[in-house]
């Protein structure tokens, strides 16, 4: 079978699809004769035959109905070589890296990505999760084009940034932790004694860096979901992205806590980061103003 072209395939099922061989060759804009070769042809490389003749209109053997499947993903495997191929010349990115930090609100990418593979379709995303400094690394060391931080770990970092959302740190604690039976606002006396859950990473970037930190005995997390289920089990409390923990404030899992020095809710800003414009390509520009254009940031 090493003679089987994709010529072959086209014609196999421009007969199938336009019904009889004389329309497949208008079709085609071949002879008649130029397609019932190419059929002979490559029944003859294959060993089977695909058409049954002895009626006055041709029809799918057995066998034909059975290759036909695999006949139009081979058509369609060999498009889309085609388009990618044609978009690489043409400098498109093979594929667009991006990296979201944990605390980014993840249904908001989902129509990005949607519009994206409309606009791009021979570039698949590539999709990558850290949190703090490991995310904005995988952009400073060219793994991902794109992070969608926040505005404190792009600076440190100094990437430059394009503010695209808002979201807030909520402080949260089990219903069965001490700090739960306190109404109004918590002393900062009594939050040292008691442990805080902090998310933290292993980069030198923001090793030394803590914001939000209340507490003297503290708890280190690099897993995001991981400190969540800590803080529903009571072994803590610690700020939590609001999004992330409003169905289990609502349901009484978890208690809205007031620490004196902090907001109830504390806004954080996060938005896509980038070395620099020269450096993404077109597949990422776009990207980059798609996220730019539907931008929700509380001013």
């Amino acid at each position: 079978m090493d003679a089987l072209t994709l010529d072959q395939i086209r014609v196999f099922l421009s007969v199938v699809d336009e019904g009889s061989f004389p329309k497949a060759a208008k079709s085609l804009r071949r002879a008649q004769s130029a397609v019932t070769y190419a059929i002979r042809k490559l029944e003859a490389e294959i060993g089977v035959p695909l058409f049954d003749r002895s009626a006055y209109r041709s029809v799918l053997t057995p066998a034909g109905r059975a290759l036909l499947s695999r006949a139009r993903r081979i058509a369609e495997e060999a498009g889309a070589f085609r388009e990618q191929a044609r978009g690489l010349a043409s400098g498109l990115e093979a594929e667009l890296s991006i990296v979201l930090d944990a605390l980014y609100p993840m249904p908001q990418i989902f129509d990005a990505l949607r519009a994206f593979t409309e606009h791009f379709p021979t570039v698949p995303p590539r999709l990558h999760v850290a949190s703090l400094g490991a995310a904005a690394n995988l952009v400073t060391d060219g793994t991902c084009a794109i992070g969608l931080l926040p505005t404190n770990i792009a600076e440190l970092a100094a990437l430059k940034l394009t503010p695209t959302t808002t979201f807030h740190l909520c402080p949260v604690v089990s219903p069965s932790h001490p700090l739960a039976s306190i109404q109004g606002i918590i002393e900062p006396h009594v939050l040292r004694q008691h442990v805080q859950l902090v998310l933290t990473d292993a980069s030198t970037l923001t090793a030394a860096k803590d914001w939000g930190v209340l507490s003297s005995r503290t708890w280190r997390l690099a897993d995001l979901g991981a400190k969540k289920s800590m803080l529903l089990a009571g072994l803590g409390w610690g700020n939590m992205p609001a999004h992330m923990v409003e169905d289990e404030i609502k349901d009484g899992r978890l208690t809205v806590i007031q620490p004196a020095g902090s907001d109830t809710l504390t806004p954080l800003v996060l938005g896509a980061a980038y070395i620099s414009e020269h450096s993404l390509g077109p597949a990422a520009r776009w990207m980059l103003n798609y996220l730019t254009s539907v931008a929700s940031v509380a001013r």
